[in-house]
């Protein structure tokens, strides 16, 4: 009797899980038949960017929309839900017309907003944004109102906003850290012991906002000086703070310079000098420059030994390769073998394949390698993967569009994918240390997505390529100098090859 209970209830509860299914279907079904329409519309709306260019149509028929989909949830009548989402359609396609108007009027006005957005205003000049959104959304009702004047004059108000809040964001990014140590130094009272130092910091903040005035998006001067103004105040904070201690130790010139001299001699110690200081710091300045030079011309002919010994295993692989063919003519020439040497000569046989298919990989990869100059980028080889590290793509300050001229060399990368077929690619953005690190991280995200899109829109091979973004994680190179900076911000072609696939 109890089994037959349990059957029961499991049946029940089949029962119920298909009608709650059945009623799920026809609620879904429902809900397209009312709002398929009104969701269509929507969605070319926001295409469109119709809640910028044509906010009150907009408005309106999201209103509608809202009170249909919560009419819809509360299980109102049909007919009701049904009369909203056509008013919702009708405004959807008002908003569409409006924008198409819009898009061509106010253009310039959201070219403005986007790089005030990118560069950061919403963080650093919230006020001055906040005033250009305004004024932006006047812009657009009065040209749906149909005063084109107006909104002239609005947009145009609305775009000078826009770059002045892009001018001051920029300003921020390359600033911020100078200023705050600045601030720093000044409640530290700074001035009373470094003070020459301190105003070479405050003249490159000048400067710095002088070259961003006279053009914001020509960065790489304002960069290093805004890196320079950093060490300046960091240069001063430290002179202050030592100047002090020596004040307060009743130090004497005499013992400032043998302090100096000690450190020196620490650094011409480690290149086994023993340097004097009976005529001043000139003489061990030379000795240690002169250390210096001298190491570095041996690095270079530890190179150049380096390249010989690698001349050398070239010799000795085109002699083994020769032992391999005397030992193939031999094995052909014995005859009848024995079943050991039979699989001995079949194991031979593996060998040769596989050696001669790494050799077919290498020689692609050679020749890939070729395909680029040096200014361009160049070819790495990290575990089985083969990366292009594209120093030749570069991008405006802040931006990730892709500008025409550098069309020929993502065509060669093209080239170099289909050269792998069925290979993974993974597109890798870097930046360098400057700006904050979440910008940086968005910045090499949009980059790495920009080459991925173009790279799919126009290969002819159909292949799926990912991309990421590790912001300035990744450096390559030092952030300290402008070389090292522009080496860090690259774009990474991340290669698989199929057989490397296989391996796994």
């Amino acid at each position: 009797m109890r089994n037959v209970r349990g059957r029961i209830s499991i049946i029940c509860m089949c029962i119920l899980t298909i009608f709650s299914c059945q009623q799920l279907l026809a609620q879904d079904a429902l809900r397209k038949q009312l709002f398929s329409e009104a969701d269509e519309l929507l969605a070319k709306a926001r295409e469109v960017k119709a809640e910028f260019f044509a906010p009150v149509s907009f408005g309106k028929a999201m209103r509608y929309y809202d009170q249909a989909t919560e009419d819809f949830a509360g299980g109102r009548m049909p007919e009701d839900i049904r009369e909203r989402t056509k008013n919702a359609a009708v405004y959807f396609a008002k908003a569409i017309d409006a924008s198409k108007r819009g898009e061509t009027t106010l253009r310039s006005t959201m070219v403005a907003r986007t790089d005030a957005s990118t560069a950061g205003a919403l963080r650093s000049s919230l006020e001055l944004w906040n005033k250009a959104e305004d004024k932006f959304l006047r812009a657009a009702r009065k040209l749906e109102d149909g005063d084109e004047t107006g909104s002239h004059r609005d947009a145009s108000e609305a775009e000078t906003l826009y770059r002045t809040a892009e001018l001051e964001a920029i300003k921020a990014n390359f600033l911020s850290p100078a200023r705050d140590l600045l601030k720093q130094a000044d409640d530290l009272h700074v001035k009373d012991n470094a003070r020459m130092t301190l105003q070479r910091s405050q003249r490159l903040v000048m400067l710095v906002e002088a070259l961003l005035r006279q053009n914001r998006y020509d960065t790489d001067s304002a960069r290093d000086f805004a890196q320079e103004a950093r060490y300046e105040a960091t240069h001063a904070i430290y002179l202050h703070q030592l100047i002090a201690g020596l004040k307060r130790q009743d130090m004497s010139f005499e013992d400032i310079l043998i302090e100096a001299e000690v450190q020196f001699q620490r650094v011409a110690g480690g290149l086994g000098i023993r340097a004097r200081f009976d005529k001043g710091f000139d003489g061990p300045v030379a000795e240690v420059n002169a250390a210096i030079k001298a190491r570095d011309q041996k690095i270079l002919k530890d190179a150049d030994t380096v390249h010989q010994l690698a001349d050398m295993i070239r010799q000795k692989d085109n002699e083994i390769d020769n032992l391999k063919q005397q030992v193939g003519a031999m094995q052909t020439r014995l005859g009848s073998l024995t079943e050991a040497e039979q699989k001995l000569q079949q194991a031979g046989k593996e060998l040769e394949q596989r050696l001669l298919l790494s050799r077919a990989q290498e020689n692609t990869i050679r020749r890939v390698a070729a395909m680029f100059t040096d200014e361009e980028g160049n070819l790495l080889r990290e575990g089985d993967n083969i990366i292009l590290r594209l120093y030749g793509l570069s991008f405006p300050s802040g931006r990730s569009a892709i500008e025409a001229q550098y069309y020929p060399l993502l065509s060669k990368v093209q080239d170099v994918i289909k050269k792998f077929p069925n290979c993974k690619v993974m597109i890798e953005g870097h930046t360098d240390s400057q700006g904050p690190d979440d910008a940086n991280q968005t910045l090499s995200e949009s980059r790495a997505k920009a080459v991925a899109e173009y790279l799919m829109a126009n290969m002819s091979v159909q292949l799926p390529i990912n991309s990421t973004g590790f912001g300035e994680s990744r450096p390559i190179a030092s952030n300290d100098t402008p070389e090292g900076r522009a080496k860090n911000r690259r774009i990474d072609v991340v290669i698989t090859p199929a057989w490397a696939q296989a391996a796994k």
